[in-house]
């Protein structure tokens, strides 16, 4: 995969294909699981969902209101969009995200790149606390662990965190960086890059107690 932010076209089946994956995700979950804090920050496992939905089924023009309201502050208008967005129905919610598959949203400086990441996340801070396998494309897998340690992943991964380590993947085969290893399967080297402290005792090796010490 090459180009800046991610815009090798073959990056779109994967986004898809994920996409296709939450919502067959989304309508197996019940009610409970679905009000289940996930691993992201405050949000409910429905909200997560509705994070990933909003870029799909809100008109740009609909965002302004929504940023000008968080003081322009980004983050803050993500979190309200991703909570508006939640109130929907879940099969509505699963059902935009089939109709939307091919959507070709690209974030700002991340690219598709971002946007495959985003969506396996995602599905992880959705699985992780409700105890259901990570199911991840090793494919897809091995696309966005190369782009969370190729140093271009704005918003996923805190360089100071990562620095002076090596990422093996148990499963995959995988590995990047120099220095004391991190060893987990891929699935937790995803989350331990992106900041989620869960996986840490999925870890092992001797700059995994580095890593949760940052």
């Amino acid at each position: 995969m090459t180009g800046h932010g991610g815009a090798d076209p073959r990056l779109l089946p994967m986004i898809a294909a994920e996409r296709r994956r939450t919502a067959d995700l989304v309508d197996a979950l019940t009610p409970a699981q679905l009000d289940t804090p996930s691993l992201c920050g405050a949000w409910t496992v429905r909200e997560v969902v509705g994070h990933l939905v909003s870029p799909l089924v809100e008109k740009p023009w609909r965002l302004v209101p929504v940023l000008v309201g968080a003081g322009f502050r980004l983050h803050v208008a993500n979190a309200r969009l991703a909570r508006r967005v939640a109130r929907r129905p879940p099969a509505e919610l699963a059902a935009a995200l089939r109709e939307h598959a091919g959507h070709r949203f690209r974030p700002p400086v991340v690219g598709w790149l971002g946007q495959l990441t985003d969506l396996q996340v995602h599905g992880q801070d959705i699985r992780h606390p409700l105890g259901l396998p990570a199911d991840l494309d090793p494919e897809r897998l091995r696309v966005s662990l190369d782009f969370l340690t190729g140093g271009r992943a704005v918003g996923f991964v805190d360089r100071r965190r990562v620095a002076g380590l090596r990422f093996e993947a148990t499963d995959l085969g995988w590995s990047a960086g120099q220095g004391p290893v991190v060893r987990g399967t891929g699935a937790a080297l995803l989350l331990a890059l992106t900041g989620r402290r869960a996986a840490l005792a999925d870890l092992t090796g001797d700059g995994a107690a580095t890593l949760g010490a940052r």
